[in-house]
């Protein structure tokens, strides 16, 4: 089989280095030289998980197949579910402060994480079965790379879960782009949010694409939930074929714009939306990207 050309950082290779220590030096956990600084910061277990947000996959970079002891890696480049179970590591002192696959500087005080394969970057739930604690971590490198290990956490990330003593049994769940659109990645997340949703509509549409039904002022609760925040508002169709098909129109224009692209249906009206943002700024600086490409004017939509 072709692969696509050999991917390699020197974080990568550090981080195997540590896996090869780890094998040497202590089968049950990473050598006692790569725990935590002298005066760690306090409090860690309160330090809160990654908060999932729509990130576009890159096709190129640390998600290129790769090579290492002679096994390739093929990374996803998709959104896609993705669970697995196997045994998690951690790293620490002796790579904070270097550059991840990502080209991020790893901070063992973030709750983050090495993956062989999954997108970079990606959002999963890590679960410790011993003790039943979960934590959502951010994937930003690559690794580990010692059979049987499908998860290389940051120190944080390893204490909250209680697992700094050793290698151990972990299940992971990748968080998709639906996931985070709808809110559905957080425990206990409601089907429906209980308060009405708040439309701003300061400019009229301009050269409305063909099906756009009219946008009011006080749309009628939604029956499928978009997560809070603010949401860009790119059109309303009576027809879910009008919303699919104005939403390949979108992608085929504005790729930057595709992960975070929806369709939530209000009754009878579908309507296509990109967030959630997480302020009206940052809304409003994609309403104007949009608007420039397209000739129209979106709406804003704060949900609550």
């Amino acid at each position: 089989m072709h692969l696509a050309p050999r991917w390699r950082s020197p974080l990568l290779h550090a981080t195997l280095w540590l896996t090869l220590v780890v094998l040497a030096g202590c089968a049950s956990g990473p050598p006692k030289s790569d725990g935590p600084e002298a005066k760690p910061p306090a409090d860690l277990a309160s330090v809160p998980d990654s908060e999932p947000r729509l990130e576009p996959i890159r096709t190129g970079g640390p998600n290129k197949s790769y090579e290492v002891l002679g096994r390739d890696y093929v990374p996803m480049t998709d959104d896609r579910p993705f669970s697995e179970r196997g045994l998690a590591s951690w790293y620490g002192r002796k790579f904070h402060g270097r550059r991840t696959a990502s080209g991020e500087v790893y901070d063992m005080y973030a709750m983050t994480a090495a993956h062989p394969t999954l997108p970079i970057p990606s959002y999963v739930r890590v679960r410790n079965p011993a003790n039943a604690r979960e934590v959502v971590v951010r994937v930003n490198d690559r690794g580990p790379f010692h059979a049987g290990r499908v998860i290389d956490l940051s120190y944080t990330a390893a204490l909250k879960l209680g697992l700094l003593k050793g290698v151990s049994p972990v299940e992971l769940t990748r968080i998709t782009f639906d996931d985070i659109r709808t809110g559905a990645w957080r425990k206990g997340a409601p089907a429906e949010a209980p308060s009405a949703d708040r439309v701003n509509t300061a400019v009229a549409l301009v050269k409305p694409p063909p099906e756009i039904a009219p946008i009011d002022d006080a749309p009628p609760p939604v029956t499928a939930r978009p997560a809070r925040g603010f949401w860009v508002q790119l059109g309303a169709f009576r027809q879910r074929d009008g919303a699919d098909s104005f939403q390949r129109r979108v992608v085929g224009d504005l790729d930057w714009l595709a992960p975070m692209l929806a369709v939530f249906s209000d009754a009878s009206v579908y309507r296509l939306q990109a967030g959630p943002y997480a302020s009206r700024d940052e809304a409003q600086s994609a309403a104007q990207r949009v608007r420039d490409a397209l000739q129209l004017v979106p709406v804003i939509v704060e949900r609550r």
